[in-house]
């Protein structure tokens, strides 16, 4: 169910195995505010699929992508137009051929039809603009708790980029581990300075009709806290209560507080900072505040309308429903983020759709791997802080012993990766 990216990827992985597919999509009879065209994994946000130098973790991606028969790479590399390290496509050329590619397989038949109940077996892979109706069933079956529908995101950090001598470990008021929170004092003056960039930094517009919705009070972006007022801020994602700083012994003026995002700590989520800002004025204005002066970006902030389940919360490993396991989810709707992010969960789910219906176990790339630190990420993320999720290095399991070279552990990175994907492809096939 769902014709874009990640729904061409799982029929086209489910009939290369022999398994006949019917691929249901509602366009044109029913369309989006996103969407053109009745042509399967139309490009709605950007032409781009990012790097495709492996030592980044899109260009890895799509290398591991590669070794498990892509067919969006596969019609990426025929409509390619100049983009320098990026693969960039004609989006149209792009579009037509994904569709000509997987309608014309002998096993897979097209269906133009709306569809408002889960298939078994089946993978749903509707997107963020999954119906209503739809997204009522998943809620009905998974839980209520389960679907959210507005994707509010804090921008995350490496740990190796942050100035740790300018940042303090505390909790507020000692409570949990007492130190589970890296902590970013600010004073008067430089509270000050970082509200008055705040306010004046430049936003993305809303790109589709589906963005045009009002703020949740709940998850306002950050810029939008500092309009309100001087000292919003201080009493919100900035309040100092309860915390002090060790070096002083006081409470600071204002705290920036980062989260650990990943079990082996090389990840920081900057606690309430969801945002709409551009990600240049991201970077110039959160590398004001102290400690962060020379932040790496594993995710920039965003704040849109999108329909993502709780993965860690409500799937398997897999992500098929917990009560039935040929019910599987795949592309942005599982929590992650990006064309590519979104067509590697297709690819995976159609994979494992077939070995379950071939009696096998469903298998999951080790997380040395890209897609399969990923899938780690979407089934271990604490449930309460869950939030989408792009590939990045940051989520792939730490050299062991740990490379203090950024372009040697890149290198590092990518090799054993690649290495590791050639074997579950080999695993797979047999």
């Amino acid at each position: 169910m769902g014709g874009g990216l990640a729904g061409s990827e799982a029929a086209w992985a489910l009939a290369q195995r022999g398994i006949p597919v019917q691929l249901f999509e509602m366009r044109p009879g029913r369309t989006t505010p996103a969407h053109h065209s009745d042509q399967l994994a139309e490009l709605v946000c950007s032409n781009s699929f990012k790097s495709e130098e492996v030592t980044n973790a899109h260009g890895l991606l799509k290398a591991e992508m590669r070794l498990l028969g892509s067919v969006v790479l596969e019609s990426a590399a025929e409509a390619r137009v100049p983009g320098g390290a990026a693969l960039a496509v004609d989006r149209l050329a792009f579009s037509r051929a994904v569709h000509e590619r997987v309608t014309s397989h002998p096993a897979i038949r097209l269906v133009h039809d709306h569809v408002s109940s889960l298939p078994s077996p089946g993978i749903v892979a509707t997107g963020p603009l999954t119906s209503a109706e739809l997204s009522d069933a998943i809620a009905i079956r998974l839980g209520t708790n389960a679907l959210a529908f507005y994707d509010a995101i804090a921008p995350i950090v490496s740990t190796e980029s942050l100035v740790q001598e300018r940042l303090f470990r505390a909790s507020r008021y000692g409570k949990g581990g007492g130190d589970d929170y890296l902590n970013a004092p600010l004073t008067i003056a430089e509270y000050e300075g970082f509200h008055a960039a705040l306010t004046t930094a430049g936003q993305y517009q809303p790109s589709h009709e589906f963005d045009h919705i009002p703020y949740f009070e709940g998850c306002l972006p950050v810029e939008e806290m500092a309009r309100r007022g001087r000292d919003v801020l201080r009493f919100g994602p900035m309040k100092p209560v309860g915390l002090c700083d060790p070096r002083t012994g006081r409470e600071p003026f204002a705290v920036v507080q980062l989260r650990q995002e990943d079990r082996a700590a090389q990840m920081w989520n900057l606690v309430g900072f969801q945002t709409r800002l551009r990600n240049a004025e991201q970077q110039r204005v959160l590398r004001m505040i102290p400690g962060l002066e020379r932040a790496e970006f594993f995710r920039y902030g965003s704040i849109h309308r999108n329909s993502y389940i709780n993965a860690p919360q409500a799937l398997t490993p897999h992500l098929s429903t917990r009560d039935d396991p040929r019910v599987l989810f795949a592309g942005q709707l599982t929590g992650v983020e990006g064309y590519t992010e979104s067509a590697a969960t297709g690819i995976l789910a159609g994979i494992n759709l077939a070995r379950l219906l071939c009696g096998a176990a469903p298998l999951i790339p080790p997380p040395t791997t890209m897609l399969g630190s990923l899938y780690r990420y979407l089934r271990e993320a604490p449930p309460e802080h869950f939030q989408p999720m792009n590939a990045n290095l940051g989520l792939v399991e730490p050299l062991d012993p740990p490379v203090r070279d950024k372009v040697h552990k890149r290198q590092r990175i990518a090799e054993r990766a690649l290495a590791a994907m050639s074997e579950f492809a080999s695993l797979i096939t047999q």
